[in-house]
């Protein structure tokens, strides 16, 4: 017994000694972990959508993200959409009658962003917040293109997500997702950014913007819409699909960049379309073939295989055959990189294009112009007018101007059975006037018509006959 007594008096000695030697040997240090307060309301005045946030801190430490969660659950709200029988896209929770999923909420005063998926066809829209409050949503617009959706709810003095850079999100870097996965709400999942300028070619629309971030945040159905959060507590995506075989997670996850969301919803809120600059180019990934052959030295950038006559590139010297490398400074290694970087710009906008040709860099200021070929900004309701009336027109291009010697818009296409049609006007009409007063923009006819008493009267010319066309409908 004294043995065993004496033995555990030597052990505890020992770990004793051996303790205060390498506290002498090794000197306490303080660490200090600095980190930005997490602002989530907005000065008095301050729009939350116009600038983006500078970048003043390290997000791979510390792990911690509890400050990062605190800041976004509140944010992010539950959507449940009655639909118009019909089922659900892409992986949001539900089918047939009824359909949930996310949304972040980027004012204080009840904007809020989610999918055009979540709530397509939607009769109602119904919003519960963190909080546990409930209202009905109004849908402000809708993008198609980017998957994205404004939304409104008559409240104030909420709880908002702000936009983070994320441009400046790096690979490897910790980020969250929340969002009301299977109606679980306010879930929080960790991952890290696997990829940036994913295309999936999951999107429909004809001028889609495919420039996903890739993470591996468990992210199932339900999340659609919600956050995707970086360790300071910035919004820098929108959770939108996944790549799955069984329908469930499995290690994928693909959000819309925050800095090109941020643009969209922009544009939703004060115009109610999307304001959609355009190069005015056809373009497909570079090949390592036309890389050799080009005197590349790396297989990186945008090959141009046809450049539209009257479009802002073609005004600024850029050609077929031409590689893009960089916009505004930034790499455009492949279609998608380039076309995000194009989406955050409006007509009238000039970027800075950086181009290869016969294997010397140029640059050129390119002035983006509209679907219309001219820089005019369109309301949803101009848009929604013309349709209405069975037409689509653009801009004449310089050369077309100078060689019909007129001002005007060009009738591109033209809908069955609207009035339009009815009239026998063809695609190709300019139209030169409206009830005698010259029109030469989408703002011009769109108003002239709306404002127009009885008969509308449109003159204008056909390219192939020197005659003057006129044609009349009656608005209402």
């Amino acid at each position: 017994m004294k043995k065993q007594l004496f033995l555990a008096a030597t052990y505890a000695l020992s770990a004793i000694g051996g303790a205060l030697i390498f506290s002498w040997v090794h000197k306490p240090r303080e660490v200090m972990i600095r980190e930005m307060s997490t602002l989530r309301y907005a000065a008095a005045g301050e729009d939350p959508l116009s600038d983006v946030r500078s970048r003043v801190f390290l997000s791979a430490a510390p792990t911690d993200f509890t400050a990062a969660a605190e800041a976004a659950t509140p944010a992010v709200v539950n959507i449940r959409t009655v639909q118009r029988g019909r089922g659900f896209h892409f992986w949001s929770e539900g089918g047939g009658a009824s359909a949930t999923g996310s949304g972040v909420i980027v004012s204080e005063n009840g904007y809020i962003v989610t999918n055009h998926h979540v709530i397509e066809g939607a009769e109602r829209i119904e919003v519960t917040l963190n909080d546990k409050r409930e209202f009905t949503a109004q849908i402000i617009g809708i993008d198609p293109s980017t998957d994205l959706a404004l939304l409104r709810i008559d409240a104030s003095g909420l709880p908002w997500l702000p936009f983070g850079d994320s441009d400046s999100l790096r690979i490897g870097e910790w980020v969250l997702a929340v969002g009301n996965p299977f109606n679980l709400e306010s879930t929080v999942t960790a991952g890290i950014v696997s990829a940036k300028g994913r295309s999936i070619d999951i999107l429909e629309s004809q001028d889609r913007i495919e420039s996903f971030i890739q993470t591996d945040a468990a992210v199932n159905p339900g999340n659609s819409g919600g956050a995707l959060v970086n360790s300071n507590g910035e919004l820098v995506g929108i959770n939108t699909a996944i790549v799955t075989r069984s329908g469930r997670y499995e290690g994928y996850s693909f959000a819309v960049p925050a800095n090109l969301a941020r643009k969209v919803i922009r544009d939703l809120r004060d115009y109610g379309t999307v304001q959609r600059g355009l190069l005015g180019v056809f373009i497909e990934n570079l090949s390592s073939r036309q890389a050799e052959a080009l005197g590349l030295s790396s297989v990186e950038g945008v090959f141009i295989t046809k450049v539209s006559p009257g479009s802002g590139a073609y005004e600024a010297g850029l050609r077929k055959g031409d590689v893009i490398i960089r916009i505004n400074g930034v790499k455009t290694r492949t279609m998608s990189e380039m076309q995000e970087q194009v989406g955050r710009f409006r007509p009238g906008n000039r970027i800075n294009v950086e181009y290869v040709r016969n294997g010397q860099r140029y640059e050129a200021a390119v002035m983006l112009k509209s679907k219309s070929n001219d820089t005019t900004l369109v309301t949803a309701r101009q848009e929604a007018l013309l349709r209405d009336y069975g037409m689509e027109v653009r801009s004449l291009t310089r050369e077309e101007r100078k060689r019909l010697d007129v001002n005007g818009l060009k009738v591109i296409s033209i809908y069955k059975g609207s009035k339009v049609e009815a009239t026998n006007m063809e695609p190709g009409f300019v139209i030169t006037k409206l009830n005698g007063k010259p029109v030469s923009s989408t703002d011009e006819l769109a108003s002239g018509i709306a404002t127009a008493r009885g008969k509308v009267m449109l003159e204008g010319v056909y390219e192939q006959f020197s005659e003057t066309y006129y044609y009349s409908f009656e608005p209402e």
